[in-house]
């Protein structure tokens, strides 16, 4: 039988916002890995995670997940992890590996798959969907993400300030992801383009340190690095003016 590697959302943090199919594909599972940056920590997906499933199902695995600058480092680190999974996969058979939000959006699924696949050839590789930080985002704050013809462009401010004027100078809503620690440059980017009105940044979805706040009160203060922005298109057709 083939071994089964599963991707599963498990959301913003939320725990009501992880989906009846991924719950099912959790609970299912033989054993269910979380990605930690240190094996004494517990981080957002296994506290989402441990809403459903026994602790001793959990294994952490350790990621590189905040390693920017040193590549070696963080394939090392994808390999060690690979590995580990890997390891699992034999032993169990049947893997499913939480991740914050939606395991194909900027998800360290993506990697640790890719790996797998060539260490346990045959492996099934599959994903659950799962809500991401913008939907969140935007039930929370009131934000609409799109209307008619508007396009939608998804930034991660890692990629640098000048992808994410780019955006705001387009005719869509804008979500910027990861912004934290450059929100000075957020702000200052809103700002340029006229589009800090009616912006909205969030952080801590759905936990108890949770902030919601307008973009226009962004003080260029360093933020939490998993900071979510909204900035919706211009509108002033009137209902429906987008059509």
């Amino acid at each position: 039988m083939s071994s089964r590697l599963i991707g599963v959302g498990v959301g913003p943090g939320d725990p009501e916002l992880v989906t009846v199919k991924g719950v099912n594909a959790l609970r299912a599972a033989e054993v269910v890995v979380v990605p930690v940056m240190d094996t004494g920590e517990r981080g957002r997906a296994e506290a989402t995670v441990l809403h459903y499933v026994p602790e001793e199902k959990v294994v952490r695995v350790v990621f590189a997940l905040n390693e920017r600058t040193d590549r070696a480092r963080r394939e090392a680190a994808w390999d060690a992890a690979g590995e580990r999974v890997a390891e699992l996969l034999r032993a169990r058979g049947s893997v499913a590996f939480a991740t914050i939000g939606d395991p194909n959006v900027y998800s360290t699924f993506t990697y640790l798959a890719q790996t797998v696949a060539e260490l346990v050839p045959g492996t099934v590789v599959e994903t659950v969907p799962g809500i991401t930080a913008m939907q969140d985002l935007a039930a929370r704050s009131g934000a609409v993400l799109t209307e008619g013809t508007e396009p939608l462009t998804l930034v991660p401010v890692t990629a640098g300030a000048a992808v994410l004027k780019d955006a705001l100078n387009g005719p869509g809503t804008v979500v910027a992801y990861k912004f934290g620690r450059q929100a000075a440059e957020v702000a200052e980017a809103l700002r340029e383009s006229g589009r800090i009105e009616g912006a909205v940044w969030g952080s801590a979805l759905g936990l108890p340190e949770e902030s919601i706040r307008p973009a226009a009160e962004l003080d260029g203060a360093a933020l939490p690095y998993l900071s979510t922005l909204i900035a919706p298109a211009p509108r002033d057709g009137g209902r429906g003016g987008k059509l």
